[in-house]
């Protein structure tokens, strides 16, 4: 079935499988999370954001943040900063030494501390900025350059037209819109409207971000504001299977099934082992808890199960825990069906 919401899309010469994009998110998107979502079908994957500074002084947690697995890719590098000349190096450095395809620039993060730098949302204030900084990297670099950001500051400052017409005038190939202001950060609604606005406005691709929580959600995107495919980013926490399941339905108009709950631990260990591979046993224990958090969102008992989690040290006890919370899960749910039946 070919239709708009099947029609892949492409950013400088990388054309993408599908319209569903995965959302870099702060503290998320490492490599061992991007591969495992990407096994899912992503289209196109983000990179958490990187320090420009960070690349820059070669800070060796920064320079491991850097990390593809070959399997990832397409995949796009996203970096912040508020220098322009900081800026630049760092993005050289991604264009030469990653198998990146794409970079991104951060202009929509709206935590305090990156602010403070002059980057993120902060740039949101200024079309002018965002021309030079664009345009600047994109004179130096390969690689397809793109922007996240938001709608504006706040709802008197909605510039995202303007900065929209900047980043295409800079040399920008693609820019990804969040539909909410800095100042609402991640509460109320997203604005579908002032998307659409900018996807009619500019004529590079358009990739639409906000409040997109189940395939329908990503099928109305697409069709009220014409966007070049969706991003996804809080509702993949714990489930992969929502990029999956929107790429079913984006091409067939079919909703696949949701998951079982061992298929959720399944898919929950193998990004635990990952983990581990990447950055170590003590560290990955850490991280995974609040990821096998959401994993177990919505299954019966989680609550006392996240409790167990948060308390385990090591990496076989994790497992053990959480291969018989799925044994003991399966076991209740065939009861049940037994009884019903």
């Amino acid at each position: 079935m070919t239709n708009a919401s099947t029609k892949p899309f492409k950013i400088g010469n990388h054309i993408m499988d599908n319209r569903v994009v995965l959302a870099p998110m702060a503290g998320i998107c490492n490599s061992a999370f991007r591969l495992t979502v990407k096994e899912f079908g992503a289209g196109l994957v983000y990179a958490e954001m990187i320090s420009d500074k960070g690349i820059v002084q070669k800070n060796e947690k920064t320079l491991s943040m850097l990390y593809i697995d070959e399997r990832e890719n397409p995949l796009s590098l996203q970096i912040f900063g508020g220098e322009k000349e900081t800026l630049v190096e760092a993005a050289k450095y991604v264009d030469q030494h990653t198998s990146a395809d794409i970079i991104d620039i951060n202009m929509g993060c709206p935590v305090n501390k990156i602010i403070k730098c002059e980057a993120g949302a902060r740039m949101l204030l200024d079309p002018n900025k965002i021309y030079e900084m664009v345009a600047a990297v994109v004179d130096n670099v390969k690689k397809p350059v793109s922007v996240k950001m938001r709608t504006g500051w706040d709802e008197e400052h909605l510039y995202m037209v303007e900065n929209a017409q900047a980043i295409e005038r800079a040399g920008g190939s693609a820019v990804a819109v969040h539909g909410r202001t800095r100042v609402q950060m991640y509460e109320g609604h997203a604005n579908w409207d002032l998307i659409r606005q900018v996807k009619e406005a500019v004529n590079i691709p358009v990739i639409g971000n906000g409040d997109v929580n189940t395939p329908q959600d990503a099928k109305r995107m697409l069709d009220e504001t014409g966007v070049d495919a969706v991003m996804i980013g809080r509702a993949a926490l714990g489930d992969p299977w929502m990029i999956y399941r929107t790429v079913e339905y984006l091409e067939s108009g079919l909703l696949k099934p949701e998951p079982t709950v061992q298929e959720k631990m399944d898919i929950c260990l193998l990004h635990f082992e990952r983990l581990m591979a990447l950055k170590g046993e003590n560290i990955a224990v850490r991280e995974m808890r609040k990821h096998a958090s959401w994993y177990l969102k919505g299954i019966r008992g989680n609550g006392t199960a996240r409790n167990k989690i948060n308390q385990t040290e090591s990496a076989q006890e994790l497992r053990d825990y959480l291969r018989n919370f799925a044994e003991e899960s399966s076991k209740e749910y065939e009861a049940v069906k037994s009884s019903v039946i």
